[in-house]
């Protein structure tokens, strides 16, 4: 059994088959159980632990600095989160670091993370051995863990153990419907030197409904630089109450969980807005939700895709980007239907990162094109779905 030890431990991370990973603890005190995954994005990470995608699990970053830009009110990508520091939690379930976190030194930063680690009741433990642990996810895939820290270092590893291994498995698990906000309608553009944040201005050209299985603030912050009026409504509305509003466009977000779990309620919906001829766009989960919605069918991944640096393939052009990725399901490109065409593929593994349908206007990417945090090679997917929408209304961009 493999062991990494701290001078004066006071966390354990203690695996389903056993193995334990001893440090010191950081931010909030307490347990937290989860699947655990890594992630190699090098920045971002207080958007990365807000993003709702995260949910139900324990993020090992495989960076070992986290910390030194701090943390600010403006970062955040959960929207059900709010914009205060002392906000509750909406995203990973736990943190795994290599080294204590640093002090913050960037003149953006409003805080600590250890600090809104705690208020943000979020367990972490520093100094373990991120490559020994990514490591284990690369051979046995993602796996269950429970996470102490405890002041005192005495953590019962029995119950621990027990606790690991009788967690809920991420598939079958319907978590999108408990990650979807509220109704609300957004105008905020994305963050530009020097303003910051801006409103979009005048009248909005596109009247887009986005589905709320999880957004992050920038998908919605990227449509209103294009112009749109996002309506956001939970993700289990009905197609009746998006058409309601005569939308130009929807589009599916992001969120956690199985998608086979949350197509349940999920996918009829789904099918009556494609068979309507309403443009559509769907992201992480939305993707995975319009390719069942569509025929196909999703598996689980063995370590999943979870970083700011995979290169993806546009089949059509040959065009490799640099995108973010966070998902732990995939689709099935031999379950893929006659009039469904792959569009994209992961050039780390040959998953499938991409779909349109042959006869409506409708496509999707298994990666995050907002890129928060990440490169910004896939942002010309918004103009895209605007082109998509200005089409279908008969006007020019």
């Amino acid at each position: 059994m493999r062991k990494t030890q701290n001078a004066a431990p006071s966390a354990l991370l203690i695996l389903e088959d056993g193995t334990e990973f001893h440090g010191a603890g950081e931010g909030a005190t307490g347990i937290t159980v989860g699947e655990v995954c890594f992630n190699t994005a090098m920045t971002g990470y207080q958007e990365i632990l807000t993003d709702p995608s995260y949910q139900g699990q324990i993020l090992t970053f495989t960076f070992p600095h986290i910390g030194n830009v701090g943390v600010n009110a403006e970062d955040y990508e959960s929207a059900s989160a709010g914009a205060r520091l002392d906000a509750g939690a909406a995203g990973a379930a736990g943190i795994v670091l290599r080294a204590p976190i640093t002090p913050p030194s960037n003149w953006r930063a409003e805080g600590d993370l250890n600090a809104w680690l705690h208020r943000r009741g979020i367990v972490g433990i520093a100094g373990v051995d991120t490559r020994a642990l990514t490591s284990l996810i690369r051979e046995k895939g993602m796996i269950r863990g429970a996470l102490a820290h405890r002041r005192d270092g005495a953590p019962d590893k029995e119950a621990l153990l027990a606790m690991a291994r009788a967690h809920p498995k991420m598939e079958g698990r319907d978590l999108a419907r408990g990650a979807s906000g509220e109704k609300r309608v957004w105008r905020e553009t994305d963050w530009r030197w020097p303003e910051g944040y801006d409103k979009e201005k005048g009248e909005a050209r596109f009247s887009v409904v986005v589905l709320d299985y999880g957004v992050k603030n920038t998908i919605l912050r990227l449509l209103a630089r294009q112009g749109c009026r996002a309506t956001v409504l939970r993700g289990e509305s009905s197609a009746e109450e998006v058409l309601a509003l005569s939308p130009d466009g929807v589009l599916l977000a992001n969120g956690p969980g199985d998608p086979a779990a949350s197509a349940s309620w999920a996918a009829g919906e789904i099918k009556t807005l494609v068979a309507r001829g309403v443009p559509l766009f769907g992201i992480c989960l939305g993707h995975q939700l319009l390719a069942l919605a569509l025929g196909a069918k999703c598996e689980k991944m063995r370590q999943g895709h979870h970083g700011a640096n995979h290169p993806v393939q546009d089949l059509a052009t040959g065009k490799v980007e640099i995108v973010s990725m966070n998902h732990g399901f995939t689709v099935a490109r031999e379950s893929l239907p006659k009039n469904v065409e792959e569009t994209h593929k992961s050039l780390f593994d040959g998953t499938v990162c991409g779909i349109k349908s042959r006869d409506k206007p409708v496509f999707s990417v298994q990666y995050h094109p907002e890129s928060s945090p990440g490169p910004l090679d896939s942002h010309g997917l918004f103009r895209r779905f605007a082109a998509m929408m200005a089409e279908k209304k008969g006007v020019s961009l």
